[in-house]
């Protein structure tokens, strides 16, 4: 391969406005921008020969120009479903700049006919095709599409991420991956069918050097492990864990860790006790239903085997707080599902409850099944522009199918649980109830440590916010700040977080309310007329 020197530009998509996960008011309360950056450009930007250039545009962070396209050879793009219409407008602006544009990420591999306005398409796992790549491109080729084998790339080569190129200040948190696939079969969920079902992990000294590099460029705070159950492979976390202990016991607990795993999580004492000694404060949970008809329908029945309410509150034990996701417009699901669902949240006491209606994915077996049944809309997997602020996202563009239920029954049952546990109220009384379960005498509930400066400043900001700003919420703030002084007082931090989620979901579920409510006015009147459906095998 020539030596010569490329400037590449890692262009990062925008995720489209109306999200959950978006949570824009709670980053500026905080003084960020966005809540984390993108882990998969700084990844494969350091698999880049290293006498090219590199320079990183986040598109939800920073300001892009054309002085950025003239200084670059190439520009690298593509994301996730929600990212697809700037990914798309991205590629367009490379085409109008004479750039060659190379896409990739999970969108791009689960519709890669989508992105065949790009020159260069890299699908699957940078790890197991990135190589091939960089060969074509040195040989002159300037388009091209380049597919990795599924589930083959060996994640133990996978570089440390090019921290160096993130603006930490911008970003609540920063992002960390240990382990690829989920063992699990979820009829809904893409995961599977992306990284497989054979959770791949990174061994235990590249996961420490991760965490090295982003200490020594002097990052403290937030750390978030992305993977899609740390749990996978419970024989290789439960390996890692007591070095990650001692690493962040040598390093004066610099980092606080969150991450998302499955339900049985619960189940395990001893892993519990390891991840509160390594300071995980929350974990995210997809729960979906508490329906045993529904979760065995979509291939969940791991959720059926035990009580989840006491499984979560055994998780509160371990001094970690449960974020959890719901679905509705399961073809299985009863007229009684948003009383059982807002039940459910009340019972187990979740108060970032992602309540999304049912999206069939690209590639999934959901996706599959419903097309085989004539019951798939033929713009299940594209975005109207018009509507491209919501676009992939399942709280307001979801049931891309016919449903089996009436779809206002599901419409209306759905608003109802949005309206239900969001009323603040309602939110900041399961908060009191959290902060009367969490155990706080682990490592994760100390109050000291290399952030405490910075919290009791955000911790200032949220309290000013509270009083004088959102006066909305001010009583059941203080009521709850007050409660949890007197009853709990190592969990001020965790209830903090808790409340500053809120000046986000607070609003935004009053904005999902008015989009569902539009939403049912239009089926009522006979203005939404159902898509055109795929046609059945």
């Amino acid at each position: 391969m020539n030596k010569q020197a490329y400037n590449v530009l890692l262009l990062y998509p925008r995720f489209s406005a109306g999200s959950f996960w978006n949570y824009g008011a709670t980053c500026e309360l905080i003084g960020a921008k966005y809540p984390a950056p993108p882990l998969g450009l700084i990844t494969v930007a350091a698999m880049l020969p290293e006498s090219w250039n590199a320079r990183l545009v986040d598109r939800n962070t920073d300001e892009l120009t054309d002085a950025d396209f003239e200084w670059a050879d190439m520009v690298f793009t593509g994301g996730m479903l929600p990212q697809q219409a700037d990914s798309l407008k991205m590629i367009r602006k490379c085409k109008q700049m004479g750039v060659p544009a190379v896409v990739g990420g999970p969108d791009a591999t689960s519709s890669p006919e989508i992105y065949a306005s790009a020159d260069f398409r890299v699908l699957g796992e940078a790890e197991g095709i990135f190589e091939k790549f960089l060969e074509a491109w040195d040989r002159g080729e300037r388009s091209g599409t380049f597919a990795a084998e599924k589930f083959k790339a060996d994640v133990t080569t996978t570089p440390i991420p090019r921290f160096d190129l993130l603006k930490f200040e911008n970003y609540v948190q920063v992002n960390v991956q240990f382990s690829r696939g989920c063992p699990f079969t979820c009829e809904f969920c893409d995961i599977i069918e992306l990284y497989g079902r054979r959770p791949r992990t990174k061994n235990n000294a590249q996961m420490l050097a991760e965490l090295d590099r982003l200490y020594e460029l002097g990052y403290r705070g937030h750390v978030d492990f992305v993977d899609d159950n740390l749990i996978g492979n419970k024989k290789a976390v439960k390996a890692f864990l007591p070095e990650l202990i001692e690493w962040q016991k040598k390093h004066n607990n610099a980092f606080e860790m969150s991450t998302e795993a499955s339900l049985n999580l619960a189940d395990d004492e001893a892993l519990l006790k390891m991840m509160q000694q390594a300071r995980f404060f929350s974990v995210f949970i997809g729960i979906e239903s508490p329906d045993p008809d529904v979760l065995i329908a979509a291939q969940k029945k791991q959720n059926t085997r035990r009580d989840i309410a006491k499984s979560v509150h055994r998780i509160y034990d371990a001094g970690i707080w449960v974020l959890a996701g719901f679905i509705v417009g399961f073809d299985e699901e009863n007229d009684h599902v948003a009383n059982e669902i807002s039940a459910l949240i009340e019972e187990a006491a979740i108060p970032v409850s992602m309540v999304g209606l049912l999206f069939a994915l690209p590639t999934t077996q959901l996706t599959r099944r419903l097309e085989r049944e004539g019951r798939l809309h033929t713009t299940f997997d594209t975005f109207d522009e018009d509507t491209e602020d919501h676009f992939g996202d399942q709280c307001t563009a979801g049931l891309n199918f016919e449903t089996k239920r009436d779809r206002v029954r599901i419409l209306k049952d759905y608003r109802d649980i949005v309206d239900r546990i969001y009323k603040p109220e309602a939110y900041f009384s399961r908060v009191r109830d959290v902060s009367d379960r969490l155990n706080m005498q682990g490592e994760n509930g100390a109050l000291l440590g290399a952030g405490f400066l910075h919290d009791l400043k955000i911790f200032g900001k949220l309290i000013w916010s509270m009083t004088f700003t959102n006066t909305t919420y001010r009583g059941p703030f203080w009521r709850t700040l007050i409660h949890t002084a007197f009853h709990n007082f190592r969990a001020i931090k965790p209830v903090m977080m808790m409340i500053a989620l809120y000046v986000h979901l607070g609003p935004f579920s009053r904005y999902v309310v008015q989009q569902i409510d539009k939403q049912i006015a239009e089926v009522e009147s006979g203005e939404w007329v159902e898509p055109a459906l795929v046609a059945a095998e």
